[in-house]
């Protein structure tokens, strides 16, 4: 009785207006950083160089979304919420609303526009070279988010490239490790956190496979 009851919340369930609420609640969160962005400078709050608090707080988001988002995955198998998968898509275009923003920022605000500027940067700094690069393959991810892009792709070709979530994960922690050069506590924490994100696909994919090896053996056979 006692552990039937210890697992009831692996059975949660929203229902249809449970996760309507559920899902404006979430969109309301992702947008919580922006509107907060907003006050601070109404009110004059963003520090001495507000492109520069401007350009790192957007960046932090971008990061974090994209963390979150990866989160979903390895939280869904631990707890068997296989509705979780119907926020991932918010959770992702909410990463590429913020990376939006982190590079509007920097092209607008820090170089107006300056084209030619902005291409030395990406050629001559590598940091800007490799967030440049992960800007770039958010967006087929963000273009293809529609469930009219999946059905034209194919599941297994639209999972394939939303893999790229990977790389970009991985060449945004690069992309701030290689910013902030000597405190590198934050970068830390990020590459710690996606090791275990990704860390936790594996052995998920490995434990599946040996469970399908494990079903196909013949009798007798161990």
């Amino acid at each position: 009785m006692a552990a039937a009851q210890g697992h009831a919340w692996r059975r949660f369930n929203p229902g249809r207006t449970q996760f309507a609420w559920l899902w404006r609640a979430v969109w309301l969160a992702c947008l919580l950083p922006l509107l907060w962005l907003i006050a601070a400078g109404l009110s004059d709050t963003l520090g001495a160089n507000p492109i520069e608090y401007i350009t790192r707080a957007t960046g932090d988001w971008t990061l974090r979304m994209l963390m979150i988002t990866l989160t979903v995955t390895p939280l869904r198998q631990l707890t068997g919420w296989h509705w979780l998968v119907r926020l991932r898509r918010t959770l992702g275009l909410y990463a590429f609303f913020y990376a939006c923003l982190h590079l509007t920022t920097y092209v607008w605000l820090d170089q107006f526009f300056d084209i030619g500027e902005i291409v030395k940067d990406i050629v001559k700094r590598p940091f800007i070279t490799v967030g440049f690069g992960a800007f770039v393959l958010l967006l087929p991810l963000a273009a293809t988010s529609t469930n009219g892009m999946i059905r034209r792709l194919g599941g297994r070709a639209w999972q394939r490239l939303h893999r790229l979530i990977y790389a970009i994960g991985t060449l945004g922690v690069v992309h701030y490790w290689w910013l902030v050069k000597k405190d590198i506590t934050e970068p830390v924490i990020y590459a710690s956190v996606l090791a275990v994100l990704l860390g936790a696909r594996v052995w998920h994919a490995r434990r599946m496979h040996r469970s399908v090896q494990a079903m196909t053996l013949p009798d007798g056979v161990s």
